[in-house]
């Protein structure tokens, strides 16, 4: 998308608007409903606007050795900002993004597409659908960054969701959702012994701030059955601009508390965020 102007259209989740960034030439930010939902640069794809989206992209980074494709399948696509990182860091990679919004899909991909000859396969389906397909492909990584608005829907928190998500990955393979909360961290806190339920490993990226109850925020939970790189997620994590700690073991047990596991029964979606958490103009 050479023409650096704004985009508005209806998507089946509310408005969305495709921004220029002033300060970088062809990158853009998109929102829904005044939600920051992504930004990605077009000619440095590599470069990741939002601290989530670091953290996120630090698991990616340790999942393997340096420059080995991967696997991956992504819950959420948004702008396709970790598929076209996941493409430029680790070439040849087999990715499969699920975004259940085709409109928005179709925006992103109208203004801005991915490089040709990327081997990414983009679905237009529900995150939960497709996860009970039954499929037959497993993957090194499964990324969960879902949100309706913003918020992450009640379907894909349960515990019924944390084992469909098992199924798909390989032995040893890792789980990855961003996530938002704030004080007194029940949905989080829900979300910690859902996965712990499931996986032998699971561990938290927050800043401390956030994990303190400061403020509303985003955290990143990563879980597998392979005992977690803590070491290389902490430094990576201490290295940005924001910094975030790594919670495991028995402090992150002792985080969870006495939360439990929560059916689809009982699941509810992540709670709203107080005014001007995330919103933009």
């Amino acid at each position: 998308m050479d023409d650096q102007i704004p985009v508005t259209r209806a998507v089946d989740s509310g408005t969305a608007k495709l921004m220029p960034d002033v300060d970088r030439d062809r990158a853009w930010l998109l929102t829904v409903d005044g939600a920051p939902q992504s930004y990605v640069d077009l000619d440095d794809p590599e470069h990741l606007e939002f601290e989530y989206a670091r953290r996120l992209a630090h698991v990616l980074d340790g999942a393997a050795p340096e420059g080995e494709p991967l696997d991956v399948a992504h819950l959420g696509g948004g702008a396709l900002t970790l598929p076209r990182y996941l493409a430029a860091t680790r070439p040849g990679s087999r990715q499969d993004v699920v975004e259940f919004d085709r409109a928005l899909l179709d925006l992103v991909t109208e203004h801005l597409p991915l490089p040709d000859g990327v081997p990414v396969t983009v679905h237009a389906a529900d995150a939960r659908q497709w996860l009970a397909r039954g499929l037959a492909e497993r993957y090194d990584v499964l990324v969960a960054d879902v949100f309706g608005g913003s918020r992450v829907p009640a379907h894909l928190t349960s515990l019924e969701y944390a084992r469909a998500a098992e199924r798909v990955l390989r032995p040893g393979g890792t789980y990855a959702a961003n996530l938002a909360d704030g004080a007194p961290f029940d949905f989080l806190r829900s979300q910690l012994a859902v996965f712990a339920a499931v996986f032998a490993h699971v561990a938290l990226v927050a800043e401390p701030a956030m994990l303190r109850g400061r403020r509303f925020g985003n955290a990143v939970l990563v879980a597998s059955h392979q005992e977690i790189d803590v070491a290389h997620l902490a430094r990576r994590a201490a290295a940005d601009p924001f910094p975030a700690r790594v919670e495991h073991g028995a402090a992150l047990r002792a985080f969870t508390g006495d939360a439990r596991p929560v059916g689809d029964g009982e699941a509810v979606a992540s709670p709203t965020p107080p005014g001007g958490s995330f919103g933009i103009g």
